[in-house]
């Protein structure tokens, strides 16, 4: 069992989805997992620090000045001694103070004190998570490699709908055993490609698409944190590089296929890059201006088909790529995949009023060969976390 014998430090901190924490501890210990707990002073609001020493039979940690050993600096050992440290529920106000490196109770300065890896599972509203400072907090966390787990689409206990639930605790316990299962593609390498391409038109336009990149980068950031030495061509995107990924950024199609080529061979290629299907034939040297003669008339040509060419070369032992359909989703997709030539085709719904394009939510259909497996609405990284251990599983079954 990947838990067994694994430290967890446990940080509940203050909101409602706290209730979970009592169960989660006792399915990690099932596990085969030691559970140690730092509880907020607003997650003792929520349980009682009877009830967590009860589950984790172990002393329950709640204030910097009452550890004992302080003078011995206490609380970065209770930081290092753990493999990992889980915040969960991870509330709005306690991402946010970790982010900005604060340490102004025992939880968020053990955060800022460890060398280990950190975990979070976001619980709040769904207006809470949609917020801009959220999002910048979440980025911020990110690059520094602070992975999540959630949160999911779900009833809030507010009454609203929407992201922002806490994960149920299966799959945070699935989440934690997966990374310490992290060497499941180790000796693997990976190339990704992630994000829209920028097709210029003169030296100021270009013609592009609503792509962020988001669903790349979490495949590339899963596929790394699986053992993978991982290969990221990004296009133009507003996102940080993920952590522990060579990132190599492109414009046009053209540069994204050279970029590719470079990178071969790769035992896992995946095509997850919104690339323009055309490019203008003649660049305009200078800016297109208005002569009171009317719109240019452009003349356009097909960029290359950068998935069907890598497929076609043979550089991956495992080929996957993403058909963004507005209609007849899966039929679509079905299609692509044989004119593309590649092993799995994931199909998602890119039309108007879904928000997949942008958003942090997707619906993927995986198609192979053989199969098709329809999964439900997750986050772009659940999608990342589920395809990558469906890639470990096929490598696995090859063995």
């Amino acid at each position: 069992m990947a838990l067994q014998g694994k430290r967890i430090l446990l940080v509940i901190s203050g909101g409602i989805a706290a209730f979970k924490s009592l169960d989660l501890i006792r399915r990690l210990r099932e596990h085969g997992a030691s559970v140690r707990c730092v509880l907020t002073a607003g997650g003792e609001r929520f349980v009682t620090p009877l009830s967590v020493s009860a589950l984790s039979e172990d002393r329950v940690y709640r204030d910097i000045f009452s550890l004992t050993d302080e003078a011995e600096m206490g609380h970065i050992r209770l930081s290092r001694d753990a493999d990992l440290i889980l915040v969960a529920p991870a509330t709005a106000d306690i991402l946010a103070r970790m982010a900005g490196g604060l340490a102004n109770d025992l939880a968020t300065t053990v955060l800022l004190a460890t060398d280990k890896p950190v975990m979070a599972a976001p619980a709040m509203n769904v207006r809470m998570w949609e917020h801009a400072a959220t999002k910048a907090n979440m980025a911020a966390l990110a690059a520094r490699g602070v992975a999540l787990i959630g949160p999911v689409e779900g009833e809030m206990a507010c009454g609203e709908y929407g992201f922002g639930r806490m994960s149920e605790v299966p799959d945070i316990v699935a989440a934690l055993a997966g990374h310490f299962g992290a060497a499941r593609l180790a000796g693997r390498t990976a190339l990704v490609t992630s994000g829209p391409t920028h097709e210029a038109i003169d030296p100021v336009r270009y013609i592009a698409n609503r792509s962020s990149g988001k669903q790349g980068h979490a495949i590339a950031a899963a596929l790394a944190a699986a053992g993978a030495q991982t290969m990221l061509v990004s296009g133009p995107t507003a996102l940080c590089d993920p952590a522990g990924v060579t990132t190599m950024r492109v414009e046009s199609a053209r540069e994204m296929l050279a970029a590719c080529k470079q990178a071969m061979p790769a035992d896992i290629v995946v095509c997850a890059a919104a690339v323009s299907d055309w490019r203008v034939r003649a660049v305009a040297d200078q800016k297109l201006k208005k002569d009171g003669g009317g719109p240019p008339v452009l003349e356009f040509t097909e960029n290359p088909d950068i998935l069907k060419t890598l497929a076609a070369a043979g550089c991956g032992r495992l080929v996957v790529g993403f058909a963004a359909e507005t209609q007849h989703i899966v039929e679509n997709a079905r299609k692509k995949r044989l004119a593309k030539n590649c092993d799995w085709m994931l199909a998602n719904d890119v039309s108007p009023g879904t928000g997949t394009f942008g958003g942090d939510a997707n619906t993927i259909h995986l198609i192979d060969a053989a199969s098709e497996e329809s999964w439900p609405a997750m986050t772009k990284q659940q999608v990342a976390e589920r395809l990558v251990a469906r890639i470990a599983e096929f490598f696995e079954d090859k063995a």
